[in-house]
């Protein structure tokens, strides 16, 4: 009785293989890029006094329905109120307070180093209501980095070197947290 050649069996094999992992598509997971500070095992949790007018408070619902210091707002919106808080370019009094600092390659200029942006999300809203507000805040603060670059060194964020890029975090450094305050404000 004659066997069955099957020395080609391996080679349709592998080949099969390849033409699978080719074609078929692989999902990759997203999520937010964030960078959290090193542990410190002397350093305890503390609570900072903050001033009032240095805090955006927003809070998700279970409706997913955003507000921002207890005004309804859509994603859209706070993607614009996120900027021109942080920004305060006109200087006003209910916006958080900006100090003067010498930044490397941009010299000496006003530095949003005061604000805080307070997020509350009940435990209900939905995923992607989440992520569309986390989106947004990063939006607000995306438009002013690439606005600044723009200004400064002649072209958008993305082109930045790492150094331009450290420089133009360091004027509107994302300060976001996720822990509602206790008491409303700190200092008057």
């Amino acid at each position: 009785m004659p066997e069955l050649n099957s020395t080609s069996t391996a080679d349709i094999s592998f080949m099969l293989l390849i033409f699978f992992l080719v074609t078929s598509s692989m999902d990759t997971d997203k999520g937010l890029a964030r960078q959290l500070p090193q542990p410190d095992s002397q350093l305890e949790e503390q609570d900072l006094l903050v001033k009032k007018r240095n805090v955006m408070q927003l809070k998700l619902d279970a409706d997913n329905r955003l507000t921002c210091n207890g005004e309804p707002i859509t994603t859209d919106d706070l993607t614009l109120s996120v900027a021109d808080f942080v920004a305060n370019e006109a200087g006003n009094t209910e916006k958080p307070e900006m100090s003067e600092r010498e930044v490397h390659l941009l010299g000496k200029c006003m530095v949003s180093d005061r604000h805080v942006i307070f997020i509350e999300v009940d435990p209900k809203a939905a995923y992607y209501a989440y992520f569309d507000m986390q989106n947004a805040i990063v939006a607000g603060y995306a438009s002013l980095r690439n606005q600044l670059a723009q200004q400064r060194f002649g072209h958008p964020w993305e082109r930045c070197s790492l150094e331009e890029r450290d420089a133009i975090s360091m004027v509107y450094p994302q300060r976001i947290s996720e822990r509602q305050p206790e008491e409303e404000g700190g200092e008057p």
